[in-house]
Parts: C-alpha cells; structure tokens; sequence
C-alpha cells in the first residue's frame, strides 16, 4: 500500500503564481491540493478546517501578509509546516517570516524539482531556504529573533517605567540627608532622589535602567531641577550637594539650571571624570570605593571628597582602613579640599574619624534623611568628640 501523499495548501495572491503552484501539485503522484487561496485570512481558516501537512505562503499577501499568515496557521494548526514564497531574497523578510515559524523560504521561479523537495522536506520536518539549510538552523534562527524581540520588549517596558516617573511629578520626590560637623552642626545637605513604584526598588536601581535605556541624563535633570526649587528653603547658611553623572554635568542643559541658583550655595558631587567648567563647587563622590575615584581627583582639582561608606564601616576596629583614611585626609590638606565622611552609623565611627581629623560628615548616626519641610527642624546629635 504506498504512502498518503502530502496535503498541500497554497496561499498566493497572484493568480498566474497560484494556477501554476496548483498544477504543479496536481501533476505530483506524491502531494494532495488542499486547496488555493489569495488571502491571508482566508489561507488561516483554510487551514484551521483541513489541517495541511504544509502550506505555501506568499510573503506579501492581502488581508494581513505573510507574517500573519503564518502566526495564525501556527496557532490554528500547529502540526502544519509553512514554505514562505516570495519574488525576491529579503533578509529581513525571511528572518520575519522564520520569526513567524515558517520552516523555509523559497524565491518565486524555483525549480519544479526544487519546489516538490521542499515541500517533502518540510513535511518531515525539516527546513529549506533559497540554498538548503537544516531545520535545526530554521530554529536557532528563529530563537535568536525571540530573544532580541524579548530585549527590545523589556527595554520598551523600562523606557515606559522611566518616562512615567518623568511626566509623574508625584513618582520622583526627594529627601535631604544632613551634612553636619562632627560635633553636630548641620552645615548643609546632599539631595537624593526616592521613587514611587512599581517596582519597589533604592534609586540607584531607577537610575541604573534610565542608564540602559538613555534616559540617565533626563532623569538626573528632574532630580537636580527639584533640588535647585528648594535652595530658597533651606536652612540659612547652608549648601545644597546634588548627584550628577560627567554627561549631565556637562551638557547645555545642566548649564541651564545651575545659572539659576546661587552657586556658592551649590556643591555637585560627580563619581567619575569628565572636563567640567568652573561653575560650582566640585565633590568627588564615594572616594575609597575604587581606585578610578583616585584617577577622578587628581583630575578634577575637587572642593570637597566624600569617603565612601564602605571605607567607614568598621573603622573604628580596621587599622587598614584608618591607614587609608588618614592618607586620604593627608593628601586633601595638600590639595585644598575638604573631607566628607558618608555612612556614619555608630559612635565609634564618629569618634575614630574625629581622630583621623575628619571634620565634616553625614549618617544615620548623625541625622536621617528628611523631607524638605523638616530639614530646618533637624538637631544632628551632639558629640564631644572634637574636644
């Protein structure tokens, strides 16, 4: 008893294309016509009732093309094979029809031999392009457009994540931590940026997905522009410290904002090097957290540098860390600038850095972040450490 033969399905919208399709398949002892349709609509419910073994489907045809075509042949008859057809060899075509889960792709005026094995081949469940490739290729190359689609899909959604805390003026608000003298005087105060969600995350996980999609500097300006509202607010005789990136600091944009204020009230603290003008006090941020934060001060000539929390923590009992400090605290004398302890959380720190020579600081231990409303209420507490 021979084999069944292949039931076909031709979906075509030229009619001299689809005539010739049908008789080739009728004169093969070995393929069945299921029937010829020229319309992307028609070839899905076409399939959905008569279940094809494969389908020819043309790239571009009416009520939806190709691509629909074959997502739902896919959905509707999923044992189906489907050989996408067109006039011509289009990269991107073929990776959006192999997206779409045909098996191969053949250029419109094949051989007649080359047509009947490509059919035969993806009846079995292999693949075929305008030269023959595998299945398993047919696979990996649709994997790979899943995987970037899913990419620009979830860049998409952070891209939308970030755009809504910039058009939201609840979702970006802000809170000032102190920074007081060691024996607690608040002397000013570092701006920092908390976020409503979703997701519930710290800020410098908004600010590290603003990065990835390019919205880093965007997001930053919101930040600083609500800072720079708040400076006629602020306790008399005190400085106002926001958090920039190099890119910020140096665009036209930034330059905008810091006209406005009084700079001498304004300290920017900048975590890596990039040419900045002369226009506000400069800090160098986390210093101590790495060693290109000793490339960025001997670059950027800083007012102030800020000792990263994780050189703090436990300083009191690390001789290696005291060592550190106390060259960092040497080599700002030398310079002009001005240490600022960050991440004060005990008594003994406070006391271990007042040794050092540490004048200047902000933490927990000292005072807490604060809405705005409350900073002038603030009562850093006191110490007898700098007798």
């Amino acid at each position: 008893m021979s084999e069944k033969p292949i039931r076909v399905l031709v979906a075509e919208d030229d009619t001299a294309v689809r005539a010739a399709l049908s008789a080739l398949i009728g004169d093969e002892p070995s393929l069945e016509l299921v029937a010829a349709v020229g319309d992307a609509d028609e070839a899905i419910a076409v399939a959905e009732r008569e279940r094809p073994d494969v389908v020819l489907l043309d790239v571009r045809m009416p009520g939806g093309g190709g691509t629909h075509a074959a997502r739902g042949i896919k959905r509707a008859s999923p044992e189906t094979r489907m050989l996408a057809l067109s006039a011509y060899e289009d990269r991107d075509t073929v990776l959006e029809m192999v997206e779409a889960g045909v098996a191969g792709y053949l250029v419109k005026g094949s051989t007649i031999e080359k047509i009947v094995s490509s059919i035969e081949r993806a009846a079995n469940g292999q693949g075929s392009l305008s030269v023959e490739v595998t299945g398993d290729v047919i696979e990996e190359l649709a994997g790979q457009l899943t995987l970037l689609r899913r990419v620009d899909e979830r860049k998409g959604r952070s891209q939308q994540r970030i755009r809504k805390a910039l058009d939201d003026p609840e979702a970006l608000q802000l809170v000032f931590q102190p920074i007081c003298t060691l024996d607690g005087t608040m002397v000013g105060s570092e701006a920092l940026s908390r976020f409503r969600g979703p997701p519930k995350r710290g800020p410098e996980g908004w600010f590290a997905e603003a990065s990835a999609v390019g919205l880093r500097v965007e997001l930053e300006l919101a930040a600083i522009r609500a800072a720079f509202a708040a400076v006629p607010s602020l306790p008399p005789k005190t400085c106002l410290a926001v958090n920039a990136s190099p890119l910020t600091v140096i665009g036209s944009s930034f330059q905008k904002l810091i006209r406005k204020v009084d700079t001498k009230r304004i300290v920017v603290e900048v975590t890596e090097h990039a040419p900045i003008a002369d226009y506000a006090r400069m800090a160098i941020d986390d210093a101590g957290a790495g060693f290109a934060s000793l490339r960025h001060i001997l670059r950027l000539d800083p007012d102030f540098i800020k000792l990263d929390q994780t050189l703090i923590r436990g300083i009191a009992k690390d001789r290696s860390k005291q060592a550190l400090a106390a060259g960092l605290i040497s080599f700002a004398e030398k310079i002009g600038a001005t240490i600022v302890a960050e991440g004060i959380e005990t008594a003994g720190e406070l006391s271990a850095l007042a040794e050092l020579g540490v004048r200047y600081g902000q933490g927990f231990y000292l005072a807490r972040p604060v809405p705005l409303a409350k900073l002038g209420s603030v009562r850093p507490k006191q110490t007898k450490v700098l007798a």
